[in-house]
């Protein structure tokens, strides 16, 4: 539980990263960039830790597929709640496909 914990956090400083300049059109890309490049610093100081603990529990397989369908849900949240953008039915089929992504990776076959 600590590490999807601490990979949701990562999740949610690396969106800001990535994507939350995009409100921001205003400014310079070369200050968004380094703003965009201090908030990753934050996010690796949750990444590296959640992958650090959990490779004890989880394969990598299985921390790269948890991080993956983290970043969705956290990326679909912020695209609704911060950047205003509807969220499509074609999303939603698409997440639906990933969970049947997990279910093969987490499988015990």
């Amino acid at each position: 539980m600590k590490t999807i914990a601490l990979l949701t956090v990562s999740n949610v400083f690396m969106t800001f990263a990535w994507y939350g300049h995009l409100k921001f059109k205003q400014f310079p890309l070369w200050q968004v960039i380094l703003v965009s490049w201090g908030i990753a610093f934050v996010e690796y100081c949750f990444q590296v830790p959640a992958n650090r603990i959990g490779h004890g529990t989880y394969s990598a397989a299985q921390l790269k597929t948890m991080q993956e369908v983290i970043t969705l849900v956290v990326f679909a949240a912020f695209s609704v709640l911060y950047l205003r953008e509807p969220f499509k039915w074609n999303y939603g089929v698409g997440f639906l496909f990933l969970i049947g992504a997990v279910f093969f990776v987490f499988k015990k076959w």
